[in-house]
């Protein structure tokens, strides 16, 4: 084996270093020469540069009127095979049992579950099964914790850097209401404070903290997107293309990433209409796809039956929806039908089913379950290494 300073011109390092990183994980068995170059910062630095596909989902259910935690966490593959079972014990390597909170790039934030006793927070590698551990002062499950890491850029010697943007609902001294930031950074250990708000009166509502190209986005209950640029630290509000008063049923929605762009996919009595962020600044969507529900029934009907009169049915936000699209990537949306969940592959129309939902933890559908896309990765943490960061 060459010297790793002339790994860059090495025939073995370039063909490797195209592969994606599943089959890396297979590779590292085949020699101690092809383990110690996988394992190599500089392979790794090299190897993140290019695009991963999404690997699947993780999936844990929450109880609607109690604070209890679940603590099932459940993997979905994105390529299921016949008889799959639900895989389980992805996060047995931590400390803690943990719910989960954001994926990045191929790391996740989680925290301790309820009822604490040591609440910490975490940022993990499932993959390589390395970890970071974090005080968490002033525990608040109402707050919403995203993760914000470009392996092209903050791949540093043997371990990641990242940022933990932490946004808290607070009220006005005049009427209404306002988001503001914290930020932690790896870098320095610490936690601030941003200077930054954003006015906004409505609530937070799945897909909590989208990363795309520096840019965090959290999908609300009224019609708008928050955004915030982490390192200017910029907040302000994106309008979602069509308003939930356009349909005369209660819409469903998620957003997602594909292509490197914000997309926002809504399920109504009209159908299923997909669409892409053009310019943030100029709030353009551009549609990308739209199927009505008859058409989807026509192309799966083995899963799908009078869906737009079921869908029709949901007047109110007191019933849970008939049709539920919960994580969009990579052109891929996990989608819940009544009391089943399918990945449904938009550009080709195909669904799969992946399993009854009383197989996720409980038999609860009344609450929006936590969904992460995942995309396997090789980036380095600091293994079992426990911070205690200042103003946490």
């Amino acid at each position: 084996m060459k010297n790793f300073e002339s790994l860059t011109t090495d025939i073995t390092f370039d063909v490797l270093s195209r592969l994606p990183t599943k089959r890396l994980i297979e590779l590292k068995t085949v020699s101690k020469g092809w383990k110690q170059l996988i394992t190599n910062p500089l392979f790794i630095k090299v190897q993140s540069q290019k695009e991963e596909p999404l690997s699947g989902f993780f999936f844990q259910q929450r109880f609607q009127w109690c604070e209890i935690d679940i603590k099932t966490i459940n993997y979905i593959p994105v390529k299921l095979k016949e008889g799959i079972e639900l895989q389980n014990g992805c996060f047995d390597f931590l400390s803690q049992e943990v719910v989960l909170l954001t994926s990045c790039n191929g790391l996740i934030c989680c925290r301790s579950c309820f009822p604490f006793e040591n609440p910490s927070l975490f940022v993990c590698n499932p993959l390589n099964r390395e970890w970071i551990k974090l005080d968490w002062i002033n525990p608040d499950k109402e707050n919403s914790i995203a993760l914000a890491f470009d392996p092209s850029k903050d791949l540093v010697d043997n371990s990641a850097n990242f940022k933990l943007v932490r946004v808290s609902q607070k009220q006005a001294e005049e009427e209404g209401f306002y988001f503001s930031f914290d930020i932690y950074s790896s870098e320095t250990k610490s936690w601030k404070l941003s200077n930054e708000i954003c006015c906004c009166n409505n609530n937070f509502y799945k897909n909590k903290g989208v990363f795309i190209g520096g840019i965090l986005h959290w999908l609300t209950d009224g019609d708008q997107i928050l955004t915030f640029m982490v390192e200017n630290e910029l907040a302000w509000l994106i309008s979602t293309p069509l308003p939930s008063t356009e349909f005369n049923s209660v819409p469903e929605a998620c957003i997602g990433e594909s292509e490197g762009k914000l997309y926002y996919i809504i399920i109504s009595e009209e159908g299923i209409h997909v669409w892409f962020l053009e310019h943030y600044f100029e709030f353009n969507w551009s549609l990308k796809h739209s199927k009505t529900l008859a058409v989807m029934e026509q192309e799966n009907p083995q899963f799908l039956c009078n869906l737009q009169e079921r869908v029709k049915q949901r007047l109110t936000n007191d019933f849970s929806p008939w049709m539920d699209p919960i994580a969009f990537k990579d052109g891929i949306l996990l989608l819940r039908v009544s009391n089943t969940v399918y990945l449904y592959h938009i550009e080709r129309s195909k669904m799969e089913k992946v399993s009854d939902i009383s197989k996720f933890g409980t038999n609860s559908i009344m609450s929006s379950p936590i969904v992460l896309p995942y995309s396997m990765s090789l980036v380095p943490l600091l293994s079992k290494t426990e911070l205690t960061p200042s103003g946490a």
